[in-house]
Protein backbone atom coordinates (compact mmCIF):
# COMPACT_ATOMS: atom_id res chain seq x y z
CA UNK A 1 0.00 0.00 0.00
CA UNK A 2 1.18 3.48 -1.47
CA UNK A 3 2.02 5.88 2.26
CA UNK A 4 2.18 8.73 0.10
CA UNK A 5 -1.08 10.61 -0.18
CA UNK A 6 -1.56 11.64 -4.09
CA UNK A 7 -3.74 14.25 -5.19
CA UNK A 8 -6.19 12.08 -6.03
CA UNK A 9 -6.39 10.35 -2.91
CA UNK A 10 -6.44 13.27 -0.18
CA UNK A 11 -5.94 10.60 2.68
CA UNK A 12 -3.15 12.06 5.30
CA UNK A 13 0.14 10.09 5.33
CA UNK A 14 -0.44 9.67 8.95
CA UNK A 15 -3.81 7.93 8.65
CA UNK A 16 -2.20 5.91 6.03
CA UNK A 17 0.30 4.69 7.92
CA UNK A 18 -2.18 3.87 10.73
CA UNK A 19 -4.04 1.65 8.71
CA UNK A 20 -0.98 -0.31 7.33
CA UNK A 21 -0.40 -1.01 11.32
CA UNK A 22 -3.77 -1.81 11.88
CA UNK A 23 -4.05 -4.11 8.32
CA UNK A 24 -0.56 -6.02 10.13
CA UNK A 25 -2.17 -6.78 13.16
CA UNK A 26 -5.67 -7.83 11.54
CA UNK A 27 -3.62 -10.43 9.71
CA UNK A 28 -1.43 -11.30 12.32
CA UNK A 29 -4.79 -11.58 14.62
CA UNK A 30 -6.20 -14.11 11.91
CA UNK A 31 -3.19 -16.15 11.44
CA UNK A 32 -2.81 -16.56 15.59
CA UNK A 33 -6.65 -17.60 15.27
CA UNK A 34 -5.87 -20.06 12.57
CA UNK A 35 -3.44 -21.97 15.05
CA UNK A 36 -5.99 -21.29 17.98
CA UNK A 37 -8.29 -23.04 16.05
CA UNK A 38 -5.64 -26.00 15.05
CA UNK A 39 -5.06 -26.74 18.67
CA UNK A 40 -8.62 -26.64 19.21
CA UNK A 41 -9.36 -29.44 16.72
CA UNK A 42 -6.85 -31.44 18.48
CA UNK A 43 -8.39 -31.22 21.78
CA UNK A 44 -11.96 -31.97 20.28
CA UNK A 45 -10.01 -35.28 18.43
CA UNK A 46 -9.31 -36.12 21.70
CA UNK A 47 -12.49 -35.82 24.17
CA UNK A 48 -14.29 -37.62 21.25
CA UNK A 49 -11.71 -40.42 21.60
CA UNK A 50 -12.39 -40.44 25.56
CA UNK A 51 -15.77 -39.55 25.69
CA UNK A 52 -15.61 -36.54 27.23
CA UNK A 53 -18.00 -33.79 26.48
CA UNK A 54 -17.49 -30.91 23.67
CA UNK A 55 -18.15 -27.91 27.00
CA UNK A 56 -16.10 -27.82 29.77
CA UNK A 57 -17.93 -25.04 31.99
CA UNK A 58 -15.22 -25.11 34.31
CA UNK A 59 -12.56 -24.54 32.19
CA UNK A 60 -14.62 -21.77 30.40
CA UNK A 61 -15.10 -19.85 33.78
CA UNK A 62 -11.42 -20.19 34.46
CA UNK A 63 -10.24 -18.49 31.16
CA UNK A 64 -13.00 -15.78 31.20
CA UNK A 65 -11.76 -14.75 34.34
CA UNK A 66 -7.98 -14.62 33.12
CA UNK A 67 -8.72 -12.97 30.07
CA UNK A 68 -11.18 -9.85 32.01
CA UNK A 69 -7.84 -9.99 33.88
CA UNK A 70 -5.44 -9.64 31.50
CA UNK A 71 -7.74 -7.27 29.52
CA UNK A 72 -7.39 -4.49 32.50
CA UNK A 73 -3.31 -5.15 32.24
CA UNK A 74 -3.57 -4.40 28.38
CA UNK A 75 -5.82 -1.69 28.79
CA UNK A 76 -8.82 -3.45 27.03
CA UNK A 77 -12.62 -3.41 27.75
CA UNK A 78 -13.08 -6.90 30.21
CA UNK A 79 -16.45 -7.02 28.85
CA UNK A 80 -15.38 -6.72 25.38
CA UNK A 81 -12.71 -9.56 26.33
CA UNK A 82 -15.44 -11.54 27.40
CA UNK A 83 -17.70 -11.24 24.49
CA UNK A 84 -14.81 -11.81 22.09
CA UNK A 85 -13.46 -15.57 24.04
CA UNK A 86 -17.59 -16.63 24.77
CA UNK A 87 -17.60 -16.10 20.84
CA UNK A 88 -14.44 -18.35 20.47
CA UNK A 89 -15.80 -20.99 22.79
CA UNK A 90 -18.86 -21.09 21.14
CA UNK A 91 -17.69 -21.95 18.00
CA UNK A 92 -15.20 -24.39 19.28
CA UNK A 93 -18.00 -26.01 20.84
CA UNK A 94 -19.36 -26.23 17.58
CA UNK A 95 -16.18 -27.80 16.30
CA UNK A 96 -16.05 -30.31 18.92
CA UNK A 97 -19.17 -31.75 18.16
CA UNK A 98 -19.02 -31.51 14.10
CA UNK A 99 -15.86 -34.11 15.39
CA UNK A 100 -17.74 -35.97 17.65
CA UNK A 101 -21.17 -36.56 15.36
CA UNK A 102 -18.28 -37.34 12.52
CA UNK A 103 -16.56 -40.02 14.41
CA UNK A 104 -18.71 -41.80 16.19
CA UNK A 105 -16.66 -44.65 16.82
CA UNK A 106 -13.49 -42.58 18.70
CA UNK A 107 -16.08 -42.32 21.48
CA UNK A 108 -15.72 -46.42 22.02
CA UNK A 109 -12.10 -46.85 23.73
CA UNK A 110 -10.41 -49.39 24.55
CA UNK A 111 -12.82 -50.07 28.08
CA UNK A 112 -15.61 -47.64 27.15
CA UNK A 113 -17.24 -49.64 24.72
CA UNK A 114 -18.94 -52.04 27.02
CA UNK A 115 -20.03 -48.98 28.87
CA UNK A 116 -17.12 -48.96 31.76
CA UNK A 117 -15.18 -46.17 33.05
CA UNK A 118 -11.72 -45.39 33.64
Amino acid sequence: MDQNPTRDDPTPAELLELRHSIDNIDAAVLHLLAERFKCTRKVGELKARLDLPPADPVREAQQIARLRSLAVTADLDPEFAEKFLNFLVTEVIRHHETIRRANPAAALSPGRANGAHA
